[in-house]
């Protein structure tokens, strides 16, 4: 492995030698030395350069190198590889941000879906379960405020073991629309007649109440004139 590395370190060197005596021929300068006088740098700097240690280098130096070379300062990097692996850094590094906004996109829509198919499913648990306790729903209310008016009733004891679906019902935001027993304006558009015929704003007794969930109905609350 060490045996490899040298190799390659010497390789690297060679190729950079190359090119500076290239560079050198160009404007004909015959020595390294005569490179160092003309560009007022040590001996060591040239070493550098030849070593493929340009990005160790001092910019001052590298100036007046590519200034004695009549090169510009960019120009004398490109020769020795230093602008184009910038450049690639540069593409590679872009590329790999273009990579992780792609990647935030797609975690935010799909972060997206999962709420929206949460919401959907609850939605979808709470229409079954409505479904299903409907009736009881709609006739619970009633015997609640037949229990309240006469507290002898055997069913008194189960009101409060219903208290817990009760409280479930709140927690979906369903609302009763009237209380049982209550006298309100008629409203065609919450209010059913079980009898008779009546004007809206008149006042109706809800017989069995209805439901909203939200600013939903669920159910028209079961009313008759009051005469």
């Amino acid at each position: 492995m060490e045996l490899s590395h040298n190799f390659a370190e010497s390789s690297q060197a060679k190729s950079a030698t190359t090119v500076l005596k290239q560079l050198m021929t160009a404007v004909e300068i015959p020595s390294y030395r005569a490179l160092c006088r003309m560009a007022g740098v040590s001996e060591w700097a040239v070493k550098q350069l030849r070593g493929d240690r340009i990005t160790q280098m001092r910019v001052e130096t590298l100036q007046k190198l590519a200034a004695a070379l009549q090169l510009p300062l960019t120009e004398l990097m490109g020769h020795f590889g230093v602008i184009e692996e910038a450049a690639s850094s540069s593409t590679q590094t872009a590329d790999h941000g273009d990579r992780i906004a792609a990647l935030e996109a797609e975690y935010q829509r799909l972060q997206t879906q999962l709420e929206q198919q949460e919401t959907a499913i609850h939605q979808r648990f709470q229409q079954e379960v409505l479904t299903v306790i409907e009736p009881w729903l709609l006739q619970w209310p009633t015997v609640v405020h037949a229990v309240e008016k006469n507290p002898d009733l055997p069913a008194t004891r189960l009101v409060p073991l219903v208290q817990p679906v009760q409280n479930l019902l709140s927690q979906w935001a369903i609302a009763a629309i009237a209380p049982v027993g209550s006298e309100v304006p008629y409203d065609p558009q919450q209010h059913q007649l079980m009898n008779g015929n009546t004007e809206p704003g008149k006042p109706v007794k809800v017989r069995y109440t209805g439901f909203l969930q939200g600013e939903t109905l669920l159910h028209r609350a079961k009313v008759s004139p009051v005469e």
